[in-house]
């Protein structure tokens, strides 16, 4: 592809555009970047990485965000890789005067083997992972340079007013770009130069107060590809912010663990940063030195000590910079510079590989729960579960909603067993009874709880009352009457051997509540 159209429309000695060249391609992951561009008209310029130079449409209205939604795209000259983070004014006089905002970047997978050749006969499916842009998206060629662009994945989710009117480089308005000149200098080194995305220099408006963390899809196989896997912690994630000496520890649900482990709270506060924000799990360990979610029960209810850790493996932010578009290694190999030697309640979970089969077999011997896999060159997404990051389990166990219990039988206080389900499309499916795992505390603590959230009717909606016969794993209509509902607020989470035909779990074991997961958010955990 050839940049000699570019060229010939610009004077170089007089706007500040970059001539040519540029860094090579990434060597994981092709870079994307959407510009705002206030020229004669206002309009949006999208530029994928390929073929060394960035191919380009101008976009009259911005990228559709409804699934379906089309978008007449104009096919424009190449622009060189350097152009990746050009933001700032073309003087008036210049092809294509005026204001250019960096308004999103980051990487894109193209859906063929061949995507020039795809291109090249007139189409092309790809994803984006960027700061505000992500899923799916099509070009479709009409005629000449009149091209389509299409959504193809589900609908975006609704942008806030900063990110439309921010740059994700520089985090300025249009016309505060306008105002301060060129803004992003030409560089010889630094992030674009050596291949990865530039990237902002203050945080967003949100970075410091609470991040979504991005979440991992449960997968039967390992995938092809390049991945790189680390071990599953069995505890609660955490998000830590740093500011100075100030330190909060948030969970994915957005509440505040800061007092519940201190000792955590004093490890962060000695990480080698002004201001960072870390992604990590806080667990706690046995006496063999591996995670157990029952301890960290223990640990909260304050019937055991055990040690607690905060084992950390990425880094989102860091003195006031974002990162979530460095690629994934980048962001870990800073995140273990920032680690102190002398804060013990700190851990580095480190890459361990990329052979998933010999890696899932050393879990098992160690008694451990799975593997978390990451795409190496990936980008954070806050908030999505994108396929990026993937969790393969050696045992089962997840999230349910318990929705109500029976009543004890022999020399059991409190309760019998808890009936648990999650939900389908709005409804709470039944999945099974839980009758073992549970401690004599643990039996008088849960107990308090229910008490607090009875309702009179079945919450599950496959355990119909009026009818009689058998309903499932112990639950017949004379155990229905005897039953006592809940309103499905609690979160358990539970082991077992696997799901029957029917739907139910076998050899299910109580782990613990879930202080973290919203009950609405649990559902039937399918592998991909």
């Amino acid at each position: 592809m050839s940049l000699k159209e570019y060229r010939r429309k610009r004077d170089f000695a007089v706007t500040s555009e970059p001539e040519g060249g540029g860094p090579a391609r990434a060597k994981r992951g092709r870079r994307f970047v959407v510009q705002k561009h206030a020229a004669s008209r206002l309009h949006y310029d999208f530029r994928l990485e390929l073929g060394r130079t960035l191919v380009s449409w101008a976009v009259p209205k911005g990228l559709p965000l409804a699934h379906g939604e089309k978008r007449l795209a104009v096919k424009v000259e190449d622009h060189p890789l350097s152009y990746f983070d050009f933001e700032g004014t073309i003087p008036k006089g210049q092809y294509g005067g005026g204001t250019v905002q960096v308004w999103d970047m980051g990487t894109f997978e193209p859906l063929s083997r061949q995507p020039l050749k795809e291109l090249e006969g007139g189409k092309l499916h790809f994803v984006l992972h960027g700061a505000k842009l992500s899923g799916e998206w099509y070009l479709v060629r009409l005629e000449e340079d009149q091209w389509l662009i299409v959504r193809g994945g589900p609908d975006h989710r609704k942008l806030t007013k900063a990110e439309a009117e921010t740059s994700v480089l520089s985090g300025r308005t249009m016309a505060e770009i306008a105002r301060n000149g060129p803004g992003a200098k030409k560089r010889a080194a630094g992030p674009a130069a050596s291949g990865e995305p530039a990237l902002p220099d203050r945080l967003g408006p949100d970075e410091m107060t609470f991040l979504e963390p991005m979440k991992a899809t449960l997968v039967e196989n390992p995938p092809s590809g390049e991945w790189l896997y680390e071990l599953k912690f069995d505890g609660f994630r955490s998000l830590a912010y740093k500011e100075g000496k100030a330190v909060g520890l948030l969970s994915r649900t957005n509440h505040d663990l800061t007092l519940k482990f201190p000792e955590v709270a004093e490890a962060v506060r000695h990480l080698r940063a002004r201001r960072a924000v870390v992604d990590g799990e806080i667990v706690a360990l046995d006496s063999k030195g591996r995670p157990s979610f029952q301890l960290l029960q223990a640990y909260e209810s304050g019937q055991e000590r055990p040690p607690i850790y905060y084992y950390v493996f990425d880094l989102l932010a860091w003195n006031g910079r974002s990162l979530r578009q460095w690629p994934l290694e980048r962001r870990k190999a800073k995140l273990k510079s920032l680690l102190p030697g002398e804060a013990d309640g700190i851990r580095f979970s480190s890459s361990l590989g990329t052979d998933a089969a010999a890696l899932l077999r050393m879990a098992g011997s160690h008694g451990l729960e799975g593997l978390i896999g990451k795409r190496a060159g990936s980008v954070y997404e806050a908030g999505r579960r994108s396929g990026a990051w993937i969790k393969l389990k050696r045992v089962h166990e997840q999230e349910f909603v318990i929705g109500g219990y029976t009543e004890p039988e022999g020399a059991r206080q409190h309760f019998g067993a808890i009936l648990v389900g999650y939900f389908e499309k709005g409804t709470l499916r039944y999945a099974g009874k839980v009758g073992t795992g549970f401690k004599a505390a643990g039996l008088r603590e849960l107990h308090e709880r229910f008490s607090r959230i009875p309702q009179s009717r079945c919450p599950f909606v496959d355990l119909p009352e009026t009818r009689a016969g058998r309903y499932g794993q112990g639950i017949t209509a004379a155990v229905m009457k005897r039953c006592h509902w809940l309103e499905p607020l609690l979160v358990a989470q539970v082991k077992f051997a696997e799901w029957t035909r029917d739907g139910r779990l076998r050899q299910p074991v109580f782990l613990g509540l879930r202080e973290d997961k919203p009950a609405r958010t649990v559902v039937r955990e399918v592998p991909r």
